[in-house]
């Protein structure tokens, strides 16, 4: 049995990253920033409400009499429990003798063409250590994309506008940006492990340290140009912000209405369809908050039974990162252009040469994650370059100026005489 560490970093951000912002809150209101001491309290109480629920709906303690978990959860207190009752089962599991096991049956990784499935006895223990990790990590994602995003983002353009970074403020930055990029990389290795649930998956340290790059470049770059946009073009920022996020929660959506499926019914027994929407909607959300900072490496498919695509679509991919690549290169060209005095005594060409290139770097971390260091690779139909180089034949195709009618007709005749010739010759050589 693993120790459960996943679930020590994501109660230690999230204790970290609140106390932080509680300190922060009470300097703003001692210094009379009502505005900034509410929209730090709002980004700092608003996920950990996400996560009591989160916590309690998992673990279905609505339905168990379990009325002092539910307090505790009521004064935001869940996770420390959680976390307590996690370690104790960890302390005790070798001591108790398990009266009952599972057995699981998983698929090893091809090696030479062929794969080995095995069996593995679960106990109740293990089962219920299962469940703890798989809901912190879920409950990370939510604290990264719905609190740490935009706390970070609010923390650094209030920086910009006071020129200023003090000690309190500072430290919040870190701890939001250190949760923003675990909470990505949870999403990550929650995606392998939803997509290949029937096969042994192994992640490696280096693929860790690949998806911490990727995510740390790409996350904070997001953040940066959205922060520098927003100084010098404070209108335009919402209509930006929120084109993102509608395209995003409405994308699901669309697919949804699109394939004519029946509406999903077997997220919980106990909800209605009421019930249903309304956990359909946070989690599509969810979705939107992600992609507006970073790749959502888990895509929503409401259509499925497990609400997950778990096919690996490298188009979907290289378009998002082309068109998120434009778009950061956009806004830090308005900026450029549109630059007041508060950074005069800053290069800004060099800045935004930084931001693209930090940018790239992402990319880059992101490309060798997929190509050597994914523990699944072994399973992909195509590779990411292939992938990627199909999609950019694509564009090309796009891009190309179209031929009149009589020049395609010709084109075509041309091609079906070489395609002819080629048969002849190739008849000739077989039969001499």
């Amino acid at each position: 049995m693993r120790f459960p560490s996943s679930i020590f970093v994501s109660v230690s951000l999230f204790t970290a990253e609140t106390t932080a912002a509680l300190y922060l809150s009470s300097t703003y209101r001692s210094g009379g920033d009502k505005i900034w001491q509410g929209l730090t309290l709002l980004f700092a109480l608003l996920p950990s409400v996400l996560v009591q629920f989160t916590l309690t709906f998992i673990h279905r303690d609505l339905s168990r009499d379990r009325p002092l978990v539910l307090l505790l959860h009521i004064l935001q207190l869940g996770p420390f429990v959680r976390c307590l009752e996690a370690f104790f089962i960890y302390g005790y599991a070798s001591s108790i003798e398990e009266p009952y096991v599972s057995i699981t049956r998983k698929r090893q990784m091809p090696k030479d063409g062929l794969t080995e499935e095995t069996e593995k006895e679960v106990g109740q223990a293990e089962g219920k250590l299962f469940t703890h990790r798989a809901a912190f990590a879920r409950t990370s994602v939510i604290q990264a994309f719905l609190g740490s995003a935009p706390q970070l983002t609010l923390q650094l353009y209030i920086c910009v506008l006071q020129q200023y970074i003090s000690v309190g403020r500072g430290t919040l930055m870190i701890i939001s940006l250190l949760s923003i990029v675990y909470g990505a990389l949870r999403c990550n290795i929650l995606a392998i492990k939803i997509k290949y649930d029937d096969y042994e998956v192994e992640v490696k340290p280096a693929a860790y340290l690949c998806i911490f790059l990727w995510r740390s470049f790409e996350i904070a770059t997001r953040v940066v140009v959205l922060v520098l946009f927003s100084s010098v073009l404070q209108i335009w920022i919402l209509p930006v912000v929120l084109l993102n996020f509608f395209i995003f929660f409405f994308y699901p959506w669309i697919l949804f209405w699109q394939s004519k499926s029946p509406f999903p019914e077997n997220i919980e027994k106990t909800l209605t369809r009421v019930g249903t929407t309304i956990v359909l909607c946070l989690l599509t959300f969810l979705y939107a908050g992600i992609n507006m900072f970073c790749w959502s490496a888990v895509q929503l498919k409401l259509s499925d039974p497990d609400l997950i695509n778990k096919s690996q679509n490298w188009y979907r991919m290289a378009v998002y990162y082309m068109l998120r690549f434009i778009e950061n290169a956009t806004l830090i060209l308005l900026w450029y252009i549109f630059q007041t005095d508060v950074y005069q005594y800053i290069c800004t060409p060099l800045l935004v040469l930084q931001l693209l290139i930090g940018y790239s770097i992402a990319i880059f971390f992101m490309l060798v994650f997929y190509q050597f260091c994914h523990p699944c690779k072994k399973l992909f139909s195509s590779g990411i370059t292939q992938g990627l180089w199909a999609c950019s034949h694509i564009f090309c195709l796009l891009c190309k100026p179209r031929l009149p009618p009589s020049s395609t007709a010709d084109f075509a005749n041309d091609t079906l005489n070489e395609s002819q010739n080629g048969k002849t010759s190739q008849s000739l050589s077989v039969h001499p």
